[in-house]
Protein backbone atom coordinates (compact mmCIF):
# COMPACT_ATOMS: atom_id res chain seq x y z
CA UNK A 1 0.00 0.00 0.00
CA UNK A 2 1.27 3.46 -0.92
CA UNK A 3 1.21 6.25 1.58
CA UNK A 4 -0.16 9.67 0.65
CA UNK A 5 3.20 11.10 -0.44
CA UNK A 6 3.94 8.08 -2.64
CA UNK A 7 0.52 8.30 -4.27
CA UNK A 8 1.05 11.97 -5.06
CA UNK A 9 4.48 11.36 -6.59
CA UNK A 10 3.17 8.46 -8.67
CA UNK A 11 0.45 10.70 -10.09
CA UNK A 12 3.02 13.38 -10.90
CA UNK A 13 5.41 11.03 -12.67
CA UNK A 14 2.64 9.23 -14.53
CA UNK A 15 1.26 12.53 -15.76
CA UNK A 16 4.68 13.64 -17.01
CA UNK A 17 5.18 10.40 -18.93
CA UNK A 18 1.73 10.36 -20.52
CA UNK A 19 1.68 14.05 -21.48
CA UNK A 20 5.14 13.84 -23.02
CA UNK A 21 4.08 10.80 -25.03
CA UNK A 22 1.05 12.56 -26.49
CA UNK A 23 -0.22 15.98 -25.39
CA UNK A 24 -1.85 17.83 -22.53
CA UNK A 25 -5.44 17.66 -23.79
CA UNK A 26 -5.22 14.09 -25.08
CA UNK A 27 -4.43 12.76 -21.61
CA UNK A 28 -7.41 12.67 -19.25
CA UNK A 29 -7.67 12.27 -15.49
CA UNK A 30 -9.15 8.78 -15.90
CA UNK A 31 -6.14 7.59 -17.90
CA UNK A 32 -3.67 9.15 -15.46
CA UNK A 33 -5.41 7.42 -12.55
CA UNK A 34 -5.55 4.09 -14.39
CA UNK A 35 -1.86 4.17 -15.31
CA UNK A 36 -0.88 5.30 -11.81
CA UNK A 37 -3.06 2.66 -10.18
CA UNK A 38 -5.04 5.12 -8.03
CA UNK A 39 -8.67 6.15 -7.72
CA UNK A 40 -10.12 9.44 -8.91
CA UNK A 41 -10.86 10.18 -5.29
CA UNK A 42 -7.16 9.92 -4.52
CA UNK A 43 -6.40 12.19 -7.49
CA UNK A 44 -8.72 14.94 -6.29
CA UNK A 45 -7.42 14.57 -2.76
CA UNK A 46 -4.05 15.80 -4.02
CA UNK A 47 -4.97 18.04 -6.96
CA UNK A 48 -7.91 20.29 -7.75
CA UNK A 49 -7.58 19.79 -11.50
CA UNK A 50 -5.47 18.28 -14.27
CA UNK A 51 -3.96 21.72 -14.85
CA UNK A 52 -2.75 21.87 -11.25
CA UNK A 53 -1.32 18.36 -11.60
CA UNK A 54 0.52 19.43 -14.75
CA UNK A 55 1.95 22.48 -13.00
CA UNK A 56 3.19 20.45 -10.04
CA UNK A 57 4.56 17.71 -12.31
CA UNK A 58 6.60 20.15 -14.36
CA UNK A 59 7.92 21.79 -11.21
CA UNK A 60 9.08 18.39 -9.97
CA UNK A 61 10.69 17.70 -13.35
CA UNK A 62 12.48 21.06 -13.39
CA UNK A 63 13.72 20.70 -9.80
CA UNK A 64 15.28 17.37 -10.75
CA UNK A 65 16.77 18.69 -14.00
CA UNK A 66 17.95 22.14 -12.86
CA UNK A 67 21.20 20.77 -11.31
CA UNK A 68 22.25 19.65 -14.82
CA UNK A 69 21.82 23.22 -16.10
CA UNK A 70 23.66 24.56 -13.04
CA UNK A 71 26.59 22.28 -13.79
CA UNK A 72 26.69 23.53 -17.38
CA UNK A 73 27.37 27.09 -16.22
CA UNK A 74 29.57 26.08 -13.28
CA UNK A 75 32.81 28.01 -12.82
CA UNK A 76 34.54 24.61 -12.83
CA UNK A 77 34.37 24.85 -16.63
CA UNK A 78 35.77 27.36 -19.08
CA UNK A 79 33.17 29.27 -21.14
CA UNK A 80 33.86 27.08 -24.18
CA UNK A 81 33.50 23.93 -22.07
CA UNK A 82 30.18 25.26 -20.77
CA UNK A 83 28.98 25.57 -24.35
CA UNK A 84 30.18 22.04 -25.10
CA UNK A 85 28.39 20.80 -21.98
CA UNK A 86 25.12 22.25 -23.24
CA UNK A 87 25.51 20.60 -26.65
CA UNK A 88 26.39 17.29 -25.00
CA UNK A 89 23.42 17.39 -22.64
CA UNK A 90 20.92 18.09 -25.41
CA UNK A 91 22.22 15.58 -27.92
CA UNK A 92 22.92 12.76 -25.46
CA UNK A 93 19.49 13.03 -23.85
CA UNK A 94 17.83 12.65 -27.26
CA UNK A 95 20.09 9.98 -28.70
CA UNK A 96 19.75 7.58 -25.78
CA UNK A 97 16.87 5.16 -26.18
CA UNK A 98 14.05 5.87 -23.75
CA UNK A 99 15.55 9.16 -22.55
CA UNK A 100 13.89 11.55 -24.98
CA UNK A 101 11.65 13.13 -22.38
CA UNK A 102 14.38 13.81 -19.85
CA UNK A 103 15.37 17.23 -21.15
CA UNK A 104 13.44 19.92 -19.32
CA UNK A 105 12.09 22.62 -21.59
CA UNK A 106 11.75 20.38 -24.61
CA UNK A 107 9.25 17.56 -24.54
CA UNK A 108 7.40 18.56 -21.42
CA UNK A 109 7.04 22.23 -22.34
CA UNK A 110 6.08 21.57 -25.95
CA UNK A 111 3.54 18.94 -24.87
CA UNK A 112 1.80 21.50 -22.70
CA UNK A 113 2.12 24.47 -25.03
CA UNK A 114 0.84 22.80 -28.19
CA UNK A 115 -2.72 22.60 -26.94
CA UNK A 116 -2.71 23.55 -23.27
CA UNK A 117 -2.61 27.29 -23.73
CA UNK A 118 -6.28 27.67 -22.89
CA UNK A 119 -5.46 26.87 -19.26
CA UNK A 120 -3.71 29.81 -17.62
CA UNK A 121 -1.79 27.66 -15.16
CA UNK A 122 -0.40 25.50 -17.99
CA UNK A 123 0.75 28.55 -19.93
CA UNK A 124 2.25 30.03 -16.75
CA UNK A 125 4.20 26.85 -16.06
CA UNK A 126 5.59 26.67 -19.60
CA UNK A 127 6.60 30.33 -19.44
CA UNK A 128 8.34 29.93 -16.09
CA UNK A 129 10.39 26.95 -17.23
CA UNK A 130 11.28 28.63 -20.52
CA UNK A 131 12.50 31.74 -18.69
CA UNK A 132 14.59 29.66 -16.28
CA UNK A 133 16.33 27.88 -19.15
CA UNK A 134 16.86 31.12 -21.06
CA UNK A 135 18.52 32.62 -17.98
CA UNK A 136 21.00 29.74 -17.93
CA UNK A 137 21.69 30.32 -21.62
CA UNK A 138 22.22 34.02 -20.86
CA UNK A 139 24.80 33.28 -18.17
CA UNK A 140 26.73 31.00 -20.52
CA UNK A 141 26.65 33.65 -23.28
CA UNK A 142 27.86 36.37 -20.87
CA UNK A 143 30.76 34.13 -19.89
CA UNK A 144 31.72 33.61 -23.55
CA UNK A 145 31.42 37.34 -24.14
CA UNK A 146 33.57 38.24 -21.13
CA UNK A 147 36.24 35.79 -22.31
CA UNK A 148 36.43 37.55 -25.68
CA UNK A 149 35.24 34.52 -27.62
CA UNK A 150 32.49 36.28 -29.59
CA UNK A 151 32.98 38.43 -32.69
CA UNK A 152 30.13 40.84 -32.05
CA UNK A 153 28.66 42.65 -29.06
CA UNK A 154 25.20 41.10 -29.05
CA UNK A 155 22.59 41.26 -26.31
CA UNK A 156 23.01 38.04 -24.25
CA UNK A 157 19.31 38.00 -23.31
CA UNK A 158 18.19 38.20 -26.92
CA UNK A 159 20.65 35.54 -28.05
CA UNK A 160 19.55 33.38 -25.12
CA UNK A 161 15.95 33.59 -26.33
CA UNK A 162 16.95 32.80 -29.90
CA UNK A 163 19.03 29.86 -28.73
CA UNK A 164 16.15 28.52 -26.68
CA UNK A 165 13.75 28.88 -29.62
CA UNK A 166 16.11 27.11 -31.98
CA UNK A 167 16.64 24.19 -29.57
CA UNK A 168 12.89 23.81 -29.19
CA UNK A 169 12.45 23.70 -32.95
CA UNK A 170 15.33 21.26 -33.42
CA UNK A 171 13.96 18.87 -30.80
CA UNK A 172 10.46 18.98 -32.29
CA UNK A 173 11.90 18.37 -35.76
CA UNK A 174 13.62 15.25 -34.46
CA UNK A 175 10.40 14.04 -32.88
CA UNK A 176 8.39 14.60 -36.08
CA UNK A 177 10.84 12.60 -38.19
CA UNK A 178 11.81 10.23 -35.36
CA UNK A 179 15.44 10.94 -36.17
CA UNK A 180 17.94 12.76 -33.97
CA UNK A 181 21.03 11.52 -35.80
CA UNK A 182 21.99 14.93 -37.17
CA UNK A 183 21.19 16.84 -34.00
CA UNK A 184 24.74 17.40 -32.77
CA UNK A 185 26.10 18.80 -36.03
CA UNK A 186 23.01 20.95 -36.67
CA UNK A 187 22.97 22.21 -33.10
CA UNK A 188 26.67 23.03 -33.06
CA UNK A 189 26.53 24.84 -36.39
CA UNK A 190 23.54 26.98 -35.43
CA UNK A 191 24.85 27.82 -31.96
CA UNK A 192 28.15 28.97 -33.43
CA UNK A 193 26.25 31.18 -35.89
CA UNK A 194 23.85 32.60 -33.30
CA UNK A 195 26.65 33.42 -30.89
CA UNK A 196 28.98 34.61 -33.66
CA UNK A 197 31.71 32.53 -32.07
CA UNK A 198 35.20 33.44 -33.26
CA UNK A 199 36.65 31.01 -35.85
CA UNK A 200 39.40 29.65 -33.62
CA UNK A 201 36.90 28.65 -30.92
CA UNK A 202 34.39 27.37 -33.46
CA UNK A 203 37.13 25.10 -34.81
CA UNK A 204 37.92 23.76 -31.34
CA UNK A 205 34.25 23.14 -30.61
CA UNK A 206 33.68 21.14 -33.79
CA UNK A 207 36.99 19.33 -34.23
CA UNK A 208 38.29 18.18 -30.84
CA UNK A 209 36.92 17.05 -27.47
CA UNK A 210 37.24 19.60 -24.70
CA UNK A 211 39.17 18.45 -21.66
CA UNK A 212 36.59 18.83 -18.91
CA UNK A 213 33.34 18.55 -20.85
CA UNK A 214 33.10 14.80 -20.28
CA UNK A 215 32.94 15.43 -16.54
CA UNK A 216 29.37 16.74 -16.73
Amino acid sequence: MRNSAETREELLRTAMTLICQSSYHQVGVNEICRQAGVTKGAFYHHFQSKAELYYQATQLHWNETKPDFDRITSSDYTPLEQLQNLIDMITESHQTEGAEDELAGCSIISAGCLDGGSDDIVAQCSQEMALEIQQHHGVMICNLKSAGMLNSDRDPDQIGRLLYQYIQGLVNYGRVFNDHSGMRSDLTEMICSLLDLKPEYRYRLTSEPLAQASGL
